[in-house]
């Protein structure tokens, strides 16, 4: 840990990574991958072999389907891969569980929430829209809102002048180690969502983050004090899958 959470009364903003933290995108993704491999000629990939990337986006993803194209195809085929995803960017995707009731909470608690995201503009205006969050987060930061992208913590930092809170009052939740670096980088507390993407070969316990939360309703645990041990000593490694 880099040192003791802060009371609540501190926290005045919630920032939250998107695929495999406020949303279970993979349902979705992983169906565009295997509906670009079938265009391809080739067999479906396991949901399981899939999930535990879909935090690294787009170029990973394609990597894992075509782990012997060329550098040159993996641009052609990352193209059609966010064609197909953009199609269908919202038919199975959902909030995880129990993370309306966490965003209604923090509302009420006049804590602001916001978004922010590695994933193109383009992608999560109309997953938020499909799922009617687009006019709730206090921010929306995609990947391509600022010129920079996590680990590098601008988009944190532009997400705290947009909803006009120093970084020191806002703990950003994320599943990937990038998530973790940018947040440390701009000052803010952070978590790890185990509950998210972790692969077998990940190890959260080594990001240095101000604590872990294996669901979305441990996140108001946390915030609220009550659940602090657990967060700080729960150090899973392993995937959920």
């Amino acid at each position: 840990m880099t040192g003791a959470p802060a009371r609540s009364s501190t926290i005045r903003a919630v920032l939250l990574d998107l695929d495999g933290t406020l949303l279970d995108t993979a349902p979705d993704m992983a169906a565009a991958l295997n509906r670009l491999r079938k265009e391809r000629g080739l067999q479906p990939l396991p949901f399981v072999s899939i999930r535990p990337f879909v935090s690294h986006g787009a170029a990973t993803l394609v990597r894992i389907g075509f782990p012997k194209a060329s550098d040159e195809d993996l641009v052609e085929l990352r193209a059609r891969f966010l064609e197909i995803y953009r199609q269908d960017v919202a038919v199975d995707t959902r909030l995880f569980p129990g993370f309306e009731d966490v965003l209604v909470a923090l509302e009420a608690r006049r804590v602001l929430w916001g978004v922010v995201t590695n994933k193109p503009a383009f992608l999560t205006d109309p997953l938020l829209a499909r799922l009617k969050l687009q006019d709730r987060p206090a921010c929306v930061i995609s990947g391509d809102t600022v010129a920079k992208r996590k680990p590098d913590p601008a988009p944190l930092l532009h997400a705290a002048e947009v909803i006009e809170i120093e970084p020191a009052h806002c703990v950003y939740v994320g599943d990937a180690e990038r998530d973790i670096q940018a947040g440390r980088a701009a000052g803010m507390l952070t978590l790890v969502a185990t509950f998210g993407y972790i692969g077998e070969n990940d190890r959260p316990d080594t990001w240095q983050a101000d604590g872990f939360v294996d669901s979305p309703g441990a996140l108001l645990e946390w915030l609220d004090g009550t659940d602090r041990t657990k967060a700080a000593a729960g150090k899973p490694s392993g995937s959920k899958t």
